[in-house]
């Protein structure tokens, strides 16, 4: 049994559903399929990336328990973006629904040599490359707070089995202003509040 870490997010409605909604659809969703039960994090309004590439994101993490393959949990991720419409025409682009599986416990896939290439590899690159096997931990995670601080939820002492760090460290790492503009959002009241 592994610990699954996986990001969720979405900027784009589709049939009437907004954002907030379809996230936290997705994650009860992902519950059901797995039969497992999920810790999610709060939602959260983080600008889109790349800056100007669409309207904000409402974007969570969930922490679960995996006994499977990392590519059978990639392929039930899939199907639910799937079951939100979500279809892959280009890379960093508006999205009705993204899961990521950001990680697989303590699982370096599928070689430390291929991680430290892609976690390497310049953003300029990064945005029009894709690898042809699945990278784990996701190589750009300790670049992105929309996806550290909703982790931060979750399990923000689980540390990377590369560089040691753990959840809190790297999003301590990031640019404060940064940080400042992923807000979450108050699901009682509909406001939102710094996380």
């Amino acid at each position: 049994m592994s610990h699954a870490l996986i990001a969720v997010g979405a900027n784009l409605s589709g049939d009437g559903c907004p954002p907030k909604t379809a996230v936290a659809r997705a994650i009860a969703m992902l519950a059901g399929e797995t039969g497992r039960a999920v810790r999610a994090s709060r939602l959260y309004r983080t600008p889109a990336f790349p800056p100007g590439s669409g309207p904000d994101f409402v974007n969570a993490a969930v922490a679960m328990d995996w006994n499977d393959t990392p590519e059978a949990l990639l392929a039930l991720l899939h199907g639910v973006e799937a079951a939100f419409g979500r279809t892959r025409s280009a890379r960093w682009e508006a999205r009705l629904m993204d899961l990521d599986l950001i990680a697989l416990g303590d699982r370096v896939l599928p070689d430390p040599a291929t991680q430290s290439h892609w976690v390497a590899l310049p953003p300029d690159r990064a945005a029009t490359e894709t690898p042809d096997t699945l990278i784990l931990p996701h190589p750009r995670l300790a670049e992105r707070s929309f996806v550290l601080v909703p982790l931060a939820d979750v399990a923000p002492d689980w540390r990377h089995p590369v560089t040691g760090r753990s959840v809190l460290q790297m999003l301590a790492d990031r640019p404060a202003e940064e940080r400042a503009e992923i807000v979450a959002i108050n699901a009682v009241a509909g406001q939102e509040t710094p996380p």
